[in-house]
């Protein structure tokens, strides 16, 4: 691995117009050959930056490297421990944002202004790492931004980024998740132990999963009491959803908590009422600026609200859907944290 030092923003368009230039003639060569190509220029890469590194900064790296990485497409071989990561998969930033890094680059599935980077859960994976720049936002990779970045490694998505892979390649060498082979936003678990192995890191995503695991027993042993079906909504301006068991499974399977007998899905409160469940979590998407609305701030003011089993017995519970309801590793960790407080704390 490497990171090479672009001398000049001239230089810096010329390349940024080569990435479009060759992603243009990209279709006129066989697909298979493109590939292989783009692939050994990926390992070429590699293998030349061996002169860039600072010997003694990755002494305890090279324990571990040079490694080959199996992804969607193959084989890549790093030859250092990767220290400037981009993530242009919008949905795993939770993922990266786990490891040991200095410095990485995501690309948001909102924009920067919508992100929790600034939330107070955050912080402990945020306020560790020195440079965090954002490449893309609503699911768009800026690949201006990228290749400013000049990052030592590219992590990308089968099908999440399949349209812009072959650019990925040009900007530095990347290892592409395959998509069809698991859910990366169910399955977060194998994602963030595929992540340690390619960062060199395969204790962190250990530990992790071991301590959210030892976490949810404990929630779940605090929670034997709560007897009853147990609804999940996601509160947002002018809709509620109900969120279903497969969505949240750490929270009904990993809490022990009994899921409602209806489908997920919008919930109005005519809804909510004959589905009446014992116990419910309001997940509001205004927490980090409450001055905006929520659906439910109408709902409370009516009679059918407060004819509710879970209102009229005091079990109703607030907590931050925008991170709760995520489907990341951290996202998990706060859910669990706020259900088992909240509950605890009535």
């Amino acid at each position: 691995m490497y990171r090479k030092k672009y001398k000049n923003r001239g230089l810096l368009a010329a390349l940024i117009v080569l990435v479009f230039m060759l992603a243009a003639c990209s279709g006129q060569s066989e697909s298979g050959q493109t590939q292989t190509d783009t692939r050994q220029s990926a390992n070429e890469k590699a293998e030349n930056s061996k002169t860039s590194v600072d010997p003694e900064s990755t002494e305890e790296a090279n324990v571990t490297y040079p490694r080959t990485i199996q992804d969607a497409r193959g084989s890549v071989t790093l030859e250092q421990q990767p220290k400037r990561v981009a993530l242009a998969h919008w949905g795993l930033s939770d993922d990266l944002l786990v490891f040991e890094l200095d410095s990485i680059a995501i690309t948001l599935p909102f924009t920067k202004n919508q992100s929790l980077l600034d939330s107070d859960f955050y912080k402990p994976y945020v306020e560790g790492k020195k440079q965090i720049e954002v490449v893309g936002e609503n699911t768009q990779v800026n690949l201006e931004a990228l290749l400013a970045y000049d990052p030592d490694l590219i992590i990308a998505g089968s099908e999440t980024n399949k349209d812009i892979i072959e650019q990925l390649d040009q900007i530095a060498p990347t290892i592409v998740i395959d998509e069809t082979k698991s859910d990366v936003f169910k399955e977060w678990r194998a994602t963030i132990n595929e992540f340690g192995n390619i960062l060199g890191q395969e204790e962190t995503a250990q530990k992790y999963i071991s301590d959210f695991d030892g976490k949810l027993a404990e929630g779940k042993n605090k929670l034997a009491s709560m007897d009853g079906t147990v609804a999940f909504l996601q509160i947002r301006e002018k809709q509620a959803y109900l969120q279903g068991k497969d969505y949240i499974t750490e929270y009904y399977e990993g809490l022990g908590l009994t899921p409602p007998s209806t489908e997920a899905g919008e919930l109005t409160l005519e809804g909510l009422a004959e589905l009446d469940p014992d116990y419910l979590f309001l997940g509001y998407f205004n927490m980090e600026d409450p001055s905006l609305p929520a659906v439910s701030d109408e709902w409370e003011k009516s009679a059918v609200w407060k004819g509710l089993k879970a209102v009229r017995n005091g079990h109703v519970y607030k907590i931050n859907g925008q991170i709760a309801f995520g489907f990341g590793p951290i996202s998990k960790n706060y859910g669990v944290e706020a259900i088992v407080h909240a509950a605890q704390a009535e």
